[in-house]
């Protein structure tokens, strides 16, 4: 299998000793894993290469025959100003630093004493026009309003303006080599998304899934980084950890809010180098997964209490997406409620029930803590005790604690009571009962007492008028 290239753009290495290009050549390659290499030794062929090639960065020796590094620094300022350009010399000229950075470059080394400084220099500037290539994705995907590649998120079902923002931004970031925070309650779908990053990555190698919630620091170094042979007692064999798994791919580290210290330092350092060690191995490997972290904990509250480490937060938030609960997308009940009765009845063997007009009106008055999963599980239940016809709802009354609905004329909420309420003051209890179970969202409201949403407001509207309780929340879902 081959690798894949890295960075998306070549990076050019503009020298006439070609002894000196190919050593930096293997250094950037062993040092920063980048891949995606040119070299030229005629500054006068430059030009031509950057109208064959997608170079994004051009690092660029100062004295060379023919043509001059200033010369061709200006050529590309004036001509290619979205490429960047590092200066490399063999002597230490502050003036003449001073004039190549006036002139447009990124920055300036020198040669003899500088390989370690020019190797990160490359890495700021290869991480930097990444992160503008990102940006300008991100923008073009949020002024289209939805993802390019829907069926990517074929198994997360919404209509929820939210929902498609997020999965606009996955899909502006999804070929990005940096990792991805996916954020949210338990239930929300975080894998799903973490899929669907990959699938869009353009990634020849496989998705793999990690959960490191529990794990100890050695397994978790053993399970992510392998060992070699007599790494340890009863290490009889070569065991790939995920990462080689994952190689070509993407790696999945589930609840990495768990992770203990210690093995929060281990995966700093395999982020920070790009490389890693198996167990009992002093030949380091190079990191070639996309790394993918999830969590239902809230990071930036654990770093700020000290039990997460700050470096290793923002290493991971570069790219950060957080999926809405269940109860702030209440519009896609229906459409979920729909999907899961399908695929339980296609899993299970029976036809497709009908769901009751009332089912998405219960289930709106429920807060979800498990979200979708929740409510999948829900839907499951029913249809494995599904006989035929209408789908009853006393399955999802048991399982939400209300118990069957009452009969007409058995419970009835005035029996006893004196003097009895007005049909006016009874109207405007059920409509606070309802605004309630709702938690104040009129459309949900709407919907429990069987009237228009228009309908509710403009009697909500009229009370505040007359000077009583005006109803909670806003419209929507």
């Amino acid at each position: 299998m081959s690798t894949a290239l890295y960075p998306s753009f070549a990076v050019l290495l503009v020298d006439d000793d070609p002894a000196w290009l190919h050593g930096l050549r293997l250094t950037l390659e062993r040092a920063a894993g980048l891949t995606h290499l040119l070299t030229c030794q005629d500054p006068r062929e430059v030009p031509a290469l950057l109208a064959r090639e997608p170079v994004g960065l051009v690092v660029l020796d100062l004295n060379m025959p023919h043509r001059s590094g200033e010369e061709v620094l200006a050529e590309l300022a004036a001509d290619h100003p979205e490429v960047a350009v590092i200066v490399v010399s063999g002597m230490n000229q502050v003036e003449t630093a001073v004039r190549c950075v006036k002139a447009g470059a990124f920055d300036y080394f020198v040669k003899t004493a500088e390989e370690d400084r020019l190797v990160g220099g490359v890495r700021r500037a290869v991480r930097l026009l990444e992160l503008q290539r990102e940006n300008r994705e991100v923008a073009s995907r949020f002024l289209s309003g939805a993802p390019s590649r829907s069926e990517a998120f074929a198994s997360l079902v919404t209509r929820d303006r939210a929902m498609l923002a997020i999965f606009s931004y996955v899909e502006a970031v999804a070929r990005s080599p940096q990792p991805l925070l996916v954020t949210g309650e338990s239930g929300t779908g975080k894998e799903l998304v973490a899929r669907a990053a990959h699938e869009l990555s353009g990634r020849k190698g496989p998705f793999a899934a990690l959960n490191v919630a529990g794990l100890d620091d050695a397994v978790f170094a053993d399970t992510l980084f392998g060992h070699v042979r007599g790494a340890f007692t009863g290490a009889d064999q070569v065991r790939r950890g995920m990462i080689e798994e994952a190689a070509d791919g993407t790696l999945l580290l589930d609840e990495i809010g768990d992770l203990s210290v210690a093995s929060q330092v281990k995966l700093l350092r395999v982020i920070q180098e790009g490389e890693f060690f198996p167990l009992g191995s002093d030949r380091p490997r190079r990191l070639r997964a996309r790394l993918v972290v999830a969590t239902h904990h809230d990071l930036a509250a654990r770093q700020a209490a000290g039990t997460f480490r700050r470096d290793l937060y923002f290493r991971l938030c570069t790219h950060h997406v957080t999926l809405p609960p269940l109860r702030d997308r209440l519009d896609d009940l229906p459409l979920l409620v729909e999907h899961f009765l399908a695929e339980a009845a296609s899993a299970l063997g029976k036809r497709k029930p009908t769901a009751p007009r009332q089912l998405c009106q219960l289930l709106a008055t429920h807060p979800f803590p498990g979200n979708v999963r929740e409510l999948r599980a829900l839907v499951y239940n029913a249809v494995s005790l599904h006989q035929g016809g209408v789908l009853s709802t006393e399955s999802f009354q048991q399982a939400l604690g209300r118990g069957p609905a009452p009969v007409a004329g058995r419970e009835n909420p005035f029996e006893g009571q004196e003097p009895l309420p007005t049909f006016d003051e009874a109207l405007e209890l059920l409509v606070d009962e309802a605004l309630r179970r709702s938690q104040g969202n009129q459309t949900v409201a709407a919907r429990l007492l069987g009237v228009t949403q228009p309908a509710l407001s403009k009697r909500l509207k009229a009370r505040q008028r007359a000077g009583g309780e005006p109803g909670e929340g806003g419209a929507g879902a």
